[in-house]
């Protein structure tokens, strides 16, 4: 699996795995020690009444005013709003061990992650590129939408992923998911080593469910 990106000169970049062999079917014990120990890190480390001015956070919000043009305290980043819901004392959403795996990680590192199902995705080489008119996405929980000129994740003409916060449902991980690939999203004023660690890190975590890395873990 190979994703060439086509804008990083607007600040965007990747660190991206591919993990097989997964056991999707069953949550393990130590699975869900780690879960609830980066719940409890979030907590001990940071505040709700701060979390907008964390420079991780700050570094996203401003990629959404500059880039993307979306006011992000109305459609925040995804990891601030998994933070938000933890520091309000609620719990990570139960879905799938691997998609709980992967908020696990996005909260510790304050970073969003995409997790897809690479059984769905049509091809082996992706895209980071700008979306072409026309073109149909089909986000996880809404309706199909018509893009044009959004900053995308692709494989051929299959959108998987609206940069960086929206998956397609197309390619949404299952309890049947096997193999899946790992995308951390990153932007400007966010350091590569930061995204390297959360895809270990994640990567650590889906080995307790049988998983095996297919290769290394990569920059785009």
């Amino acid at each position: 699996m190979e994703i060439i990106n086509e804008v990083r000169n607007l600040g965007v970049f990747v660190a991206y795995d591919v993990i097989v062999n997964i056991d999707n079917t069953k949550y393990v014990p130590k699975l869900v020690e780690e879960i609830e120990a980066a719940v409890e890190e979030a907590r001990r480390a940071l505040s709700l009444d701060t979390l907008k001015d964390h420079p991780i956070i700050r570094a996203y919000r401003d990629f959404y005013w500059r880039v993307l043009g979306i006011d992000p305290t109305k459609q925040r980043p995804a990891q601030e709003a998994l933070l938000r819901r933890v520091l309000r004392g609620e719990p990570l959403p139960r879905i799938n061990p691997i998609v709980d795996a992967g908020n696990a990680a996005s909260i510790k590192f304050v970073v969003p992650i995409g997790l897809y199902d690479i059984a769905k995705i049509n091809s082996k080489t992706l895209r980071i590129r700008f979306s072409k008119k026309g073109e149909i996405f089909r986000p996880i929980g809404g309706s199909p939408m018509e893009l044009d000129n959004q900053i995308v994740l692709a494989s051929d003409g299959q959108i998987l992923h609206i940069y960086p916060y929206r998956d397609s449902v197309d390619t949404k991980v299952e309890n049947s998911t096997r193999e899946v690939l790992v995308v951390v999203a990153g932007v400007a004023g966010v350091e590569e080593e930061r995204l390297l660690k959360t895809a270990y890190y994640l990567r650590d975590l889906l080995s307790l469910l049988g998983g095996v890395p297919a290769g290394e873990v990569k920059l785009a």
